[in-house]
């Protein structure tokens, strides 16, 4: 398996590179860890560091000293920042990403008039697509970090990308969204309804008007004016819209961008993050480094010869404790050797993506202050 020194160095060079990193998994990885740990270690080297997240720790949060409110970028104190080593000018702010209030802030931007503006913040169908329509948290959580990447506050972004299903969802999201706004479907409602302001059936192919009215007696016709309203108020909005994803989505490609896939020995977690790895190189996009959280350390010696060399310094001579001591080391390293034989699969697109791959051993308790995050850092990017 790629590690060691040089593949910590190779990722501690990322740090100082370049200026968006992306950390990328599945649920339950240590995704937001790496990410703070990362960005801890950016800190230390006298950069002022931004964290995007979606949904942070509680603990985390508390440990960092630091209450989360949508979308304001909230700092580290000095001092407990000093207090682990981050030199003048170091800075680690930490940014909740809200979906809505970043949508909100998006057709803002967007719309050509107030009126405009209000009639689709108020309508009914936005404020359920800003809030639950899949994708809107992915599109959202990379249009935030599009607006903060030239944001000369901060030399390094970090993102935290949302813990969904499917990890990379992310890089479909400003398609998808545009597709559903120029849809064959969204045609049809914008002409029935622009003439005239209200919805007109007349104006659909007949197959289509009965499916609607249909449609109009299960939900009311209050309804489908608001859908006809909302959708015709973003396609007055759409060529900014449309503009405004290619830009996100041309974002992603750029090489000031660094993606950093992180998983744990679990095969069903090695399976997904090889997967991850396939499709960002599908989608021309590069594999910058792997992290392996939660690896079992494997012991030099065997049990029997470790557990007999306690006796011999003298930290014990219960021969019942002692073989309870060989014991657990025999299943530590047997643990070990599985984490071993399941890294093997990612040897191969390690090699392929030239990729760094650092290793982060399992630590006695959660990890979830700056001291701990200091240390994983060390390790990560020394």
């Amino acid at each position: 398996m790629a590690g060691g020194v040089s593949a910590s160095r190779r990722l501690s060079s990322l740090l100082d590179d370049r200026r968006v990193i992306l950390c990328v998994g599945s649920g339950g990885v240590g995704k937001t860890t790496t990410t703070a740990a990362l960005g801890l270690a950016a800190a230390r080297r006298g950069k002022r560091v931004l964290c995007l997240t979606i949904d942070p720790a509680r603990r985390l949060a508390q440990s960092l000293g630091l209450e989360w409110s949508a979308n304001e970028a909230r700092d580290v104190d000095a001092d407990l920042l000093a207090a682990v080593g981050v030199p003048p000018p170091g800075s680690l702010t930490v940014m909740r990403v809200d979906t809505k209030v970043t949508f909100d802030g998006l057709v803002s931007q967007l719309a050509p008039t107030p009126e405009r503006r209000d009639r689709i913040l108020n309508n009914v169908l936005y404020r359920y697509i800003s809030t639950s329509l899949a994708g809107t948290q992915e599109y959202m959580a990379m249009e935030k970090l599009h607006a903060l990447r030239d944001d000369p506050r901060w030399d390094l972004v970090l993102l935290d990308t949302p813990p969904t299903a499917h990890a990379l969802d992310f890089l479909d999201a400003p398609e998808r969204l545009v597709g559903a706004i120029d849809s064959p479907a969204i045609r049809w409602f914008v002409e029935a309804f622009e003439g005239s302001g209200r919805l007109s059936f007349n104006l659909l192919a007949k197959s289509t008007a009965t499916l609607l009215r249909g449609l109009g007696k299960l939900t009311g016709g209050g309804f489908l004016e608001q859908v006809a309203a909302f959708i015709s108020e973003m396609n007055a909005v759409f060529g900014g819209w449309k503009q405004r994803a290619d830009a996100v989505s041309a974002a992603l490609r750029g090489k000031d961008v660094a993606y950093v896939l992180v998983t744990t020995p679990d095969p069903l977690a090695i399976r997904e993050v090889r997967y991850f790895a396939e499709r960002l190189q599908a989608e021309r996009m590069r594999v910058d480094a792997f992290v392996v959280n939660r690896k079992n350390p494997a012991f030099p010696m065997e049990a029997e010869h470790t557990a007999a060399a306690l006796g011999d310094i003298g930290v014990t001579s219960d021969a019942g404790l002692l073989a309870k001591c060989a014991e657990a080391l025999r299943d530590a390293s047997r643990l070990a050797k599985m984490d071993r034989l399941h890294l093997l699969s990612l040897d191969p697109i390690v090699e392929e993506t030239n990729a760094a791959m650092v290793a982060v051993p399992t630590f006695a308790s959660d990890v979830y202050d700056l001291e701990a995050l200091r240390q994983i850092g060390d390790i990560l990017a020394p």
